[in-house]
């Protein structure tokens, strides 16, 4: 009698997902989701595929890393305009690729942080709070944090007064918070619970150097928060 081999969860896991974007990326070329359509709900999607929510969840941050769907906090996903000309495209779906994407933040975001001390005003400072306290809200629901988190970074680069920062940051989008890129074999064991508890306690220190006003500290603690990101997933800690 024949042996069958059984497939690892993970690697099923990561299938579904895939399966999902290449379902929802057939409907977007083919024209049934036209541009700034909003996508169905993780629910429906859900009941669509007979998937998990975290299946859905790794799907769409992978058409999102595909420069395909926006997610809009508290409004839901919607379709982009696709352009002909190519552009810029940063693939982040690897470990690998993670650590390259951080590294290219460290570039840039130091001495972002460090203006957006010098510069902001009161108005983004709360913008920022309120970005933290939503990560902080998501994290105890266990959702990925991943809008929250690009847009307390997105605020550091508005904050900055300097319209290439923001245009950058904006370019980058999710693929500038890679966590959940990486497809569910490659990420191993990581838990990535306790890297969004990581990463907020790294996140409070570096909007209270920001309210401070003290750009060496803010960059300081930005140096910290994407040296620390990148060795975490170094070690899938």
């Amino acid at each position: 009698m024949p042996i069958k081999s059984t497939p690892p969860v993970r690697k099923r896991s990561a299938n579904l997902a895939q399966g999902v974007v290449e379902a929802l990326t057939q409907r977007i070329r083919l024209g049934q989701l036209k541009p700034g359509e909003k996508l169905p709900s993780e629910s429906t999607i859900v009941l669509e595929h007979g998937v998990s929510r975290t299946v859905v969840r790794e799907a769409l941050s992978k058409l999102q890393a595909s420069g395909l769907v926006e997610t809009r906090h508290g409004i839901g996903t919607f379709v982009l305009e696709q352009h002909t000309q190519p552009g810029l495209r940063l693939h982040v779906d690897t470990v690998a690729s993670v650590r390259n994407m951080l590294e290219l933040r460290l570039g840039l975001e130091v001495q972002a942080v460090a203006l957006a001390a010098l510069r902001r005003s009161e108005a983004q400072l709360a913008h920022m709070r309120q970005a933290l306290d939503d990560y902080q809200a998501s994290l105890a629901n266990n959702d990925s944090c991943v809008e929250e988190d690009k847009r307390f970074h997105q605020l550091i680069a508005e904050a900055t007064g300097n319209t290439f920062f923001t245009d950058i940051m904006q370019h980058l989008g999710t693929a500038m918070i890679p966590r959940t890129q990486v497809n569910a074999v490659e990420r191993g064991g990581a838990d990535f619970a306790q890297l969004g508890q990581l990463a907020n306690l790294e996140h409070e220190a570096i909007y209270n150097a920001i309210k401070r006003q003290d750009p060496d500290a803010a960059r300081a603690a930005m140096v910290l928060h994407l040296t620390n990101s990148r060795d975490r997933f170094s070690g899938h800690s």
